[in-house]
């Protein structure tokens, strides 16, 4: 049983096939039986959670799990108040209203990779970064919440789930998880807070092409 932690670079596909010669999992993993423990969209960029070991697979992912997952969005203009409050209560879509969810604007993060390509800026409009801890996962969502308030997504990085996060990891790097801690989280269900200090880059292994 393993759990693989991994940066996932902008633009690549959330999965090890690719249809259409897209760069995928399996350009940045030589990790035979892993399965991502839910998605991440090709244009979005930060933590996946990959396991060979479905209880597992089910248990981080399936709705209702006691893992939220936090982002980091970087949106068009500067969300006022009332843009974060309802974020925070939730915000009505074309699927239903999501859950409420924490949204606080936050200072761009100093460890920051610089995106290829980067987005694009318009000069008279400005941009921010806001945090938003969620505990569902329906498709496209931040984009869509941040939208519905007047703030589009320019960026989107998922910087945690549950207990662990991309600390220390650069994009495409990917780190295993100790089984035994694996092991105690997932088997019985308790989360230990979040370690959002960075970790050492060199416990983490870096692309492996297949």
């Amino acid at each position: 049983m393993r759990l693989i932690l991994l940066n996932k670079p902008f633009q690549v596909l959330p999965q090890f096939t690719s249809p259409d010669q897209r760069r995928c999992l399996k350009d940045l993993l030589s990790a035979p039986g892993l399965y991502p423990a839910g998605r991440l969209d090709y244009d979005s960029e930060g933590l996946m959670v990959l396991t060979d070991f479905g209880p597992w697979q089910a248990r981080i992912s399936q709705p209702g799990a006691p893992f939220p997952k936090v982002y980091l969005a970087q949106v068009e203009g500067m969300p006022d108040e009332a843009a974060l409050g309802a974020l925070r209560r939730g915000v009505e879509l074309n699927d239903g209203a999501t859950l409420p969810a924490s949204a606080r604007l936050v200072a761009e993060p100093e460890w920051l990779w610089l995106r290829d390509p980067p987005i694009r800026q318009r000069k008279a409009i400005p941009t921010a970064w806001v945090e938003l801890e969620l505990r569902e996962g329906r498709n496209r969502q931040v984009r869509r919440m941040t939208a519905a308030v007047g703030h589009p997504t320019l960026r989107l990085i998922r910087v945690a789930v549950g207990p662990w996060s991309i600390a220390g990891l650069a994009p495409g790097q990917s780190r295993e998880v100790p089984r035994a801690d694996a092991e105690q989280l997932l088997a019985a269900g308790r989360i230990r807070p979040s370690e959002r200090s960075p970790r050492s880059a060199s416990r983490a292994r870096g692309p492996a092409r297949s």
